[in-house]
């Protein structure tokens, strides 16, 4: 059974109104469907994506380090970054430490599609970060 880190955040700038127990309450039950344990969860309230230094974030990698579970779990990669230099780097840093990320919406994996489909979703959210900011 994978061990499986939950992420959710919330950002101020009403871009994504899925609120916080949604997105838990989904990612919950998609680890539910895999079989997957959920050892922590991880929240920021009420901060950007393409800020490096959430709390919560920050912990999640500290514990990434640490080898306390397998995959992050997210209900859309957009809760993880809205930068795409921060999505890359954040995900080489976990698999580093043999974490994987899933998305509960977007299906996303290690092929070459799936890493080509990742590249893409980055872009686009970093273009609706940029465009809401001017």
């Amino acid at each position: 059974m994978k061990r499986a880190a939950a992420y959710a955040r919330f950002s101020t700038d009403k871009q994504y109104e899925t609120s916080i127990e949604t997105q838990l309450r989904d990612i919950r039950q998609y680890c539910k469907r895999k079989g997957y344990h959920i050892v922590k969860e991880y929240v920021d309230r009420a901060e950007s994506a393409s800020k490096f230094d959430r709390p919560a974030f920050q912990k999640m990698l500290e514990d990434a380090r640490k080898h306390l579970f397998d995959v992050v779990i997210v209900h859309k990669l957009n809760r993880l970054a809205r930068d795409r230099y921060l999505s890359v780097v954040t995900a080489h840093e976990l698999k580093k430490y043999g974490v994987s990320v899933e998305s509960v919406l977007e299906p996303v994996d290690d092929s070459p599609v799936g890493q080509l489909l990742w590249g893409i979703l980055d872009a686009v959210n970093e273009f609706e970060r940029l465009n809401t900011i001017q």
